[in-house]
């Protein structure tokens, strides 16, 4: 058996096991879910009930719908980056918490075949995830999706997940270093991606402190982005910058997260915080 097989085989192996741990947890999985719909659900019905609130005119029912599909983007996007970078930041969080920390850690396997197998896994249950969303948004608010490119933002969004992947390998240290919060400071990570990024306005409308920080927020052309391809219909042809961008962004980010984490890894190991459950 070639080194690369084993390679395979070893990065398949870790993909299977976190779908074992979905199955394992399915109840906490389908709550999730469940918390996640009505969550994008409320945030889209702001759309809807800010004309009352304000006592201003009624939008016409394009108008109402362009806003609506933006909002929905937004927390649509937000939850894929969020499911994708929880996933891989939390790898250590669930080995303590299945006792197999040491033996992984261990383990004849390289930790680059280790952080892949997870990554594979947090993309395809992020898509799995978004798109049960998607489905309930579209069918209780009756989205028109007759512009959309689904190939332009599918692809927009595979190609930003790398980025977020790299981010999420940095932010799996922190649970490795400081077992009691790391878990909760991998969230507040995420907050201020969320914060600068532009989920639900633009991020040149934000506070000028704020639009400056989104400029270096690799999430903020994911949205910007995929927005642009299901509300105004651009194809690869016009996304292209943001998909080089982006692409080289991750390129960078993924050798600069594993380089962060084999460092912190070493850390744990001679000051035996790999044990430490608390």
């Amino acid at each position: 058996m070639t080194i690369a097989t084993q390679e395979l085989r070893a990065t398949y192996a870790f993909v299977e096991r976190n779908v074992n741990l979905v199955k394992r947890y399915w109840g906490w999985e389908v709550v999730w879910l469940l918390y996640t719909v009505a969550n994008s659900l409320a945030v889209v019905f702001i759309s809807q009930g800010v004309n009352s609130a304000v006592g201003a005119p009624a939008l016409s029912k394009a108008q109402v719908d362009q806003v609506v599909l933006f909002l929905a983007v937004g927390a649509l996007v937000w939850h894929y980056l969020a499911v994708v970078f929880q996933t891989v930041s939390d790898m250590i969080s669930w080995e303590r918490w299945e006792g197999t920390i040491e033996y992984t850690f261990m383990a004849p396997v390289r930790r680059t075949t280790h952080m892949v197998g997870t990554s594979l896994f947090s993309l395809v249950y992020g898509f799995i995830h978004t798109a049960i969303v998607l489905l309930v948004i579209a069918l209780v608010f009756h989205l028109d999706m007759s512009r959309a490119n689904f190939v332009s933002a599918t692809l927009v969004m595979i190609v930003g997940s790398l980025s977020l992947v790299g981010i999420g390998i940095m932010g799996a240290v922190l649970p490795l270093l400081y077992p009691e919060r790391g878990s909760q400071m991998c969230y507040v990570v995420q907050a201020a991606l969320l914060l600068v990024s532009g989920v639900y306005i633009k991020a040149s409308e934000m506070p000028t402190p704020l639009a400056v920080m989104s400029i270096f927020s690799p999430v903020t052309y994911i949205i910007e982005g995929i927005r642009s391809a299901l509300i105004d219909g651009k194809g690869i042809a016009d996304l292209w910058p943001t998909l080089l961008g982006l692409f080289l962004t991750g390129v960078l980010i993924i050798p600069a997260g594993v380089w962060v984490f084999a460092q912190g890894e070493k850390y744990a190991k001679r000051t035996g915080k790999l044990k430490r459950t608390g």
